[in-house]
């Protein structure tokens, strides 16, 4: 058996693998927001960029805002993949997205992440039509109420899944409400529950929280501990890249290859011979049957 097809079938795969990495785009990296993206007005907040460790420069940066013409400041200033904030103000707010450079090309860019500041008016009262502590199954009815004429209203979900709600606003006793409707309820959405009011014109900059709102569903356990909102500080994973992906890759081609060269080995010595160890010839004759064996 030749050895020759499966060291060219190792070298096709390897270099298709290799072709492939390096016309194909650069995966976009993350942006996250320390301590959180939803911040109190002047208060510091710092935006993350994870990318790869082979990153060479970051780009951080509002989204739709124009990028530096020379190409070697936009490097040599973007070192960091963090953006440091000292204080939230209204024209820091907005989405933010990022993007990282390797080998001479620029990655795609990240979701966006929202960058809100909050406590721009008074805050609006949040309060459960059908009580704090509902079945499952039911459709309940969360009414957040400003005297302020806001636009639209935020719904927040503090603890579990950073739920977010978006409803525009109706007239109200000389004021403003939504309804946000929770439709069936589930043990998932037991909670607290805060709203916000905002404006159209600028999306990103909201009142201050209303007082929380706990709602318990019956036949489930609710901790209190796990009402303050869950910012996390330890960056998430960074998802495998395009180039550790192709060296898994020849890394499992290269053994596919050893074993195949292993077994021709094998079927060229003869096969069993392997099993029973080598073969020993003998100069000797072969004993001769006498009257005395018979």
């Amino acid at each position: 058996m030749s050895m020759v097809p499966p060291s060219l079938l190792c070298l096709g795969l390897c270099l298709s693998q290799s072709t492939w990495a390096q016309k194909g785009n650069l995966p976009p990296p993350r942006i996250t927001a320390l301590p959180g993206s939803t911040v109190p007005a002047k208060s510091p907040v710092t935006l993350l960029c994870q990318g790869p460790k082979q990153a060479e420069g970051y780009r951080i940066s509002r989204v739709g805002s124009p990028e530096p013409m020379d190409k070697e400041e936009q490097i040599m200033s973007r070192k960091t993949n963090t953006l440091s904030i000292a204080a939230v103000t209204t024209d820091k707010t907005g989405l933010y997205h990022c993007s990282y450079q390797r080998g001479g090309r620029w990655s795609q860019f990240s979701d966006p992440l929202q960058l809100v500041m909050t406590g721009a008016y008074d805050k609006p009262s949040l309060s459960s039509m059908a009580g704090t502590v509902v079945a499952p199954g039911e459709t309940v009815k969360l009414q957040c109420v400003s005297k302020i004429n806001h636009d639209v209203f935020i719904l927040t979900k503090e603890d579990g899944d950073h739920v977010t709600q978006n409803q525009s606003s109706v007239p109200h006793d000389g004021g403003r409400q939504t309804i946000f409707l929770l439709n069936p309820v589930s043990s998932t959405q037991a909670g607290t529950y805060r709203c916000y009011g905002a404006f159209l014109n600028i999306p990103y900059v909201w009142s201050q929280p209303s007082d929380p709102l706990q709602l318990q569903v019956e036949g489930t356990t609710y901790s209190p501990s796990s009402t303050q909102p869950r910012h996390s500080t330890v960056p998430t994973a960074w998802h495998p890249s395009v180039e550790t992906q192709v060296r898994l890759s020849l890394a499992a081609l290269l053994l596919l290859v050893m074993v195949i060269l292993l077994a021709e080995a094998w079927c060229s010595q003869g096969g069993g011979r392997w099993a029973g160890g080598p073969s020993v010839k003998s100069d000797e004759p072969p004993p001769q049957w006498t009257d005395k064996h018979r």
